[in-house]
């Protein structure tokens, strides 16, 4: 392995001739003259471009709050308009005022002016083709990578730059690696994410439109698309630029052995959501209890499951716990849940009557199903009570079970008041017997009081 040398003294002479241009030019901005003349012209844009840019935010800003129901994604491109207004201003400034001394004056009084001219538009529009990367990092990484190979290819040095850095290269054996082929590499993988990553948005909306297909099958459909999509790009992006793999089969298949080890949980998890998905025992909508915590699937990563629960909260759930615990899925094969709720009457109400008023009483409240009818039964005979079991069944688990459970009650305390069933509870005597000592205390309590 080894690192070329010879690059760093064409580096050298190249940086001492970037020197001399910068000092040349230097020279000639400092002398009386038209290049003198448009940089100050320039900066004279950049000013008024600046005021412009504080007026018109401030009436955009203004003008976004009076309206309403405006959604999140005209909200951001209003955002992002207003933040480059400066820039828009400058190149809208200098591009009219270049067209204008094009005609009125010779063309080389005003290169400098259309330069600039060209450079804003230019970066305006990379700002915003920018935003269809969504990670930060990479969206930053690729704007000002543009923005760069623009500056230079404007100035006509980008062949320049191009075979400096071709010419600092890492030779492996036969493996070549080049900081060109890995710029190159970063923008044409970076540009193929991007695309990958568009036609998975598209794709994906249409698979969960089809109501045909499960919803497990669903996930499973698009997050397979979009490992074939990603991964495709990826080392189509690689050999696009000419990096041979094979060099590296050793170096990675080491990587793969270690990564291997220390990620046996994600890796598990990964496995157990495939499972998940292709036997369909959980899919997004499904009711649970897992332990302590009863909620309904929202989403099926490739990691963990989200399951949100009646009080809001959203618990994260390893894919391997749903495989290997016990999961309670109160929607698996239909929709149809039944509850039971115990009570208890008074040994004198008759037994008959009790069970027509918690039939009638259930039927009556809403979500209780009534094609399958209630039934009540009794299930003991207790210490004060006869104890009965009321059953009846929903079809909305997402809705809730205890606040349906509580109607219920609630609808039977009704009825029951309303017919004279009386609900027992534990009652108890206590008899003083006289020889004790609290009945001896009382006694001699009573003998104190005056006459």
């Amino acid at each position: 392995m080894d690192l070329q040398t010879q690059p760093f003294s064409d580096f050298f002479l190249s940086l001492m001739a970037l020197f001399d241009g910068v000092v040349h030019f230097g020279q000639s901005v400092l002398s009386p003259g038209w290049r003198q003349n448009q940089i100050l012209i320039l900066l004279a844009l950049v000013a008024l471009a600046w005021v412009l840019h504080r007026i018109t935010g401030t009436m955009l800003q203004n003008w976004v709050r009076s309206r309403e129901g405006w959604s999140k994604w005209q909200l951001r491109v209003v955002v992002q308009l207003r933040r480059r207004l400066g820039l828009m201003w400058f190149a809208l400034l200098a591009g009219g005022l270049y067209q204008v001394m094009q005609n009125v004056t010779w063309p080389s009084r005003s290169y400098l002016i259309g330069l600039a001219a060209t450079l804003a538009a230019i970066y305006v529009g990379i700002a915003f083709a920018a935003r269809l990367v969504r990670n930060r990092p990479l969206r930053r990484m690729v704007t000002w990578g543009l923005w760069i190979y623009a500056t230079l290819y404007m100035l006509s040095v980008d062949d320049d730059v191009a075979q400096f850095l071709d010419g600092l290269a890492l030779n492996i054996g036969e493996f070549r690696l080049s900081v060109l082929a890995i710029l190159t590499a970063l923008v044409v993988i970076g540009a193929l994410l991007t695309g990958a990553r568009l036609i998975s948005t598209t794709t994906a909306a249409t698979i969960r439109k089809n109501e045909d297909i499960s919803p497990s099958m669903q996930v499973l459909a698009v997050k397979g698309l979009q490992i074939v999509l990603y991964g495709a790009a990826f080392f189509i992006g690689v050999r696009a630029v000419g990096i041979d793999l094979t060099g590296l089969a050793v170096l990675s298949g080491a990587i793969g052995v270690g990564l291997g080890f220390g990620l046996q949980k994600v890796v598990s998890n990964l496995v157990s959501g495939v499972i998940i998905l292709l036997d369909k025992s959980i899919k997004p909508g499904d009711v649970i209890s897992l332990g302590e915590t009863f909620g309904w699937i929202q989403t099926l990563g490739a990691r963990y499951a989200s399951v949100v629960t009646r009080d809001g909260k959203e618990y994260l759930i390893p894919n391997e716990d749903l495989i290997t615990g016990q999961v309670v899925n109160w929607s698996h094969s239909n929709d149809f849940v039944r509850l039971d709720i115990f009570f208890g009457t008074a040994y004198a109400d008759d037994p008959h009557v009790v069970r027509k008023l918690a039939v009638d009483a259930a039927q009556g409240v809403d979500r209780v199903l009534s094609y399958k009818a209630p039934v009540c039964h009794i299930v003991g005979f207790g210490d004060s009570s006869v104890d009965y079991i009321l059953r009846f069944w929903i079809k909305d688990p997402t809705g809730g079970l205890t606040n349906i459970r509580g109607n219920v009650y609630l609808a039977l305390w009704d009825a029951f008041k309303e017919n004279g069933i009386s609900i027992p509870f534990p009652q108890r005597e206590v008899k003083v017997v006289e020889d004790s000592h609290l009945a001896l205390s009382r006694r001699a309590a009573a003998s104190d009081l005056p006459d």
